[in-house]
């Protein structure tokens, strides 16, 4: 799961991507970077570890002149946690043009696309999915003498798995989809207000729509899935739109990556959360309701389900914990000891607010269990005298292939455990889940159009081929240094 950024032909364009990228930075906290086209047409080209405003501060900014820009904020889902993996990549070529590129999401067909590759001699200096989108490209447009939209195209139909992409030429910007939708992609323009496709110039896009709001642009519409577009100087936005295979855009988007001020998929993330929220209210009759019942989120991310489930029960909605918002989000961070360790900083309970109160504690899902574990235990310490957990989603049963980094499915709680067993393990009074029948109520006839893969193992390809990718050898070159020019 990462976060991508593009902006055509606007002054102060790498100013734009890194205020983007800091809207979208919950999206990816362990690396980011931009690629920007000067007025000479020179791609530049600066990426590190941290965070935007770490990485990309206004010394950076200023390295990075020019009108057009693309970035990316990187949450690890595979590859080395390294510089080498961070995005975007610059590929030069002996023969053909400079390209930068940027993508969010995860292939199946790594493994087998990259060894294919390699037999024709293409050098990787990373092991990112992204480089590789631009050197099938690059592959496909100078050897075999495509033009570059039929080489994306070529690309799309060979790619499995998610790929929301931006690319940079030094006199053009296409942005391209997976034809599945798996994950969001926005399209916005900085004073656009007609009908119809924009003009080129003002046009940015961002994995989320939150982003436009900090630059003042509005947003237009999604990128459609398996659509081209393309961006040139003077002209209008080209679109090339592909017929979609069958839609599966990621749930867990609305559950809990997306930010709650997002439209994902056409749903206003924190109405859809809401209607979460209500429905798990809907079906705990049992519990019953009193002055003394609060419902409490685990916040953030779940702040809106448990509003909706609150506003449903007729209870209290009570924000207990304190969340401390300088420790980044804990499911992205990349091992179980600095998730463990994100917790104890993360979290506080307020002083004096839970004796004597029975708290419905809420939280988006269950992955591993150790953290809302702490959290039960901290809840207990602070005299709550009875604690009951409500989930916002259905329980995780299978890996997710397509951008986000769940454990194996031995490291599954819901696959180790019991329901029984899952309660006294957490030390909550009793658990609840989401249901995945919940979703065509959720999700009112557009149900099949989104993917459930890791609550009910109905994945689109099988993901066999995906252990391979875990496999591939360490990059084959030296360290490219943070910052580069070409």
């Amino acid at each position: 799961m990462c976060g991508i950024a593009g902006v055509f032909e606007v002054e102060g364009a790498t100013g734009l991507i890194a205020s983007i990228l800091f809207a979208i930075q919950h999206r990816g906290q362990e690396s980011c970077g931009a690629a920007a086209k000067d007025t000479s047409g020179r791609i530049l080209l600066h990426k590190g570890m941290g965070l935007v405003k770490q990485v990309l501060d206004e010394e950076v900014q200023a390295r990075l002149p020019g009108r057009s820009a693309i970035g990316h904020v990187r949450y690890p889902t595979a590859g080395r946690s390294d510089v080498l993996n961070s995005q975007p990549h610059v590929i030069e070529l002996a023969q053909g043009p400079i390209m930068a590129i940027a993508s969010n999401g995860d292939l199946i067909n790594y493994g087998e696309l990259r060894a294919l590759l390699e037999r024709e001699g293409v050098v990787f200096k990373s092991d990112n999915d992204a480089e590789l989108i631009g050197r099938m490209i690059a592959m496909y447009h100078v050897r075999e003498r495509l033009g570059i939209e039929d080489a994306i195209a070529r690309v799309q139909r060979e790619l499995k798995g998610a790929f929301s992409t931006v690319l940079m030429f030094r006199d053009c910007l296409y942005a391209f989809r997976d034809p599945h939708g798996f994950r969001p992609f926005v399209m916005g323009h900085l004073s656009y207000t007609g009908s119809g496709e924009p003009p080129s110039e003002g046009t940015v896009f961002a994995s989320e729509d939150c982003g436009f709001g900090i630059i003042g642009a509005r947003r237009l519409r999604e990128v459609k899935p398996g659509e081209i577009l393309r961006l040139e100087k003077g002209r209008p936005v080209v679109s090339v739109a592909r017929a979609p295979l069958q839609l599966r855009h990621c749930v867990f988007e609305l559950i809990y990556f997306s930010r709650p001020d997002s439209i994902v998929f056409e749903e206003p993330v924190w109405q859809a959360r809401q209607r979460i929220g209500a429905c798990i209210a809907a079906k705990d009759a049992a519990l019953p309701n009193g002055d003394d019942l609060v419902a409490m989120p685990v916040p953030d991310s779940s702040n809106f389900i448990a509003l909706g489930y609150a506003k449903a029960k007729g209870a209290e909605f009570g924000m207990g914990l304190l969340r401390n918002h300088y420790v980044g989000r804990t499911f992205i961070k990349p091992t179980q000891a600095s998730r463990d360790e994100g917790v104890k900083q993360k979290f506080n309970p307020l002083p004096g607010y839970f004796p004597g109160k029975r708290v419905v504690l809420i939280d988006d899902s269950v992955v591993r269990g150790t953290s809302l574990r702490k959290l039960v235990s901290m809840l207990r310490r602070a005299g709550a005298k009875e604690v009951h957990v409500r989930i916002g989603s259905p329980k995780v049963i299978g890996r997710c292939f397509y951008g986000i980094d769940t454990p194996t499915a031995g490291e599954l709680i819901a696959n180790r455990m019991s329901e029984e067993e899952i309660r006294a393990y957490l030390g909550a009074d009793s658990i609840r889940w989401l249901e995945t029948a919940d979703f065509e109520r959720l999700l009112p006839g557009r149900r099949q159009d989104f993917c459930t893969a890791c609550f009910d193992l109905n994945y689109m390809y099988p993901p066999e081929d995906f252990a391979a990718k875990a496999n591939i050898p360490a990059a084959r070159q030296a360290p490219a240094p943070a910052a580069c020019v070409s």
